[in-house]
């Protein structure tokens, strides 16, 4: 019995905006609409995969806001490319977020190192 319960817990998942269970297979929550990764493809695993270039992207050009291209936030990016990084403090703002492992790409994943 416990072995149903199982399987049937393992096919859900929770929404990462508004919290609402859904299918693990689910693109999309269809309460909110909120675009969802799907852990079976290994999406999980893009924030590891993102870490170390987002760092020294933000280390050696981060007044240029080119780690905010590579994480997929242009509009960012380009703001911070015609301010030179808000002089510098959102680039380094962004480099304690990137090594605190509290920065997100435009997806939701938080780059994990």
């Amino acid at each position: 019995m416990e072995e149903t319960s199982l399987n049937t817990i393992e096919n859900y998942k929770y929404c990462t905006e508004c919290g609402k269970q859904l299918s693990t297979k689910a693109a999309a929550c269809p309460n909110c609409g909120a675009p969802q990764q799907n852990s079976e493809s290994g999406d999980d695993q893009n924030g590891e995969n993102k870490f170390l270039p987002a760092l020294l992207l933000c280390w050696f050009a981060g007044a240029l806001g080119i780690h905010r291209f590579y994480t997929g936030h242009t509009t960012i990016g380009i703001i911070q490319l015609l301010t030179a990084g808000g002089c510098g403090i959102w680039a380094l703002i962004d480099l304690i977020l990137i090594i605190s492992g509290n920065y997100k790409d435009s997806d939701g994943v938080t780059l994990k190192p």
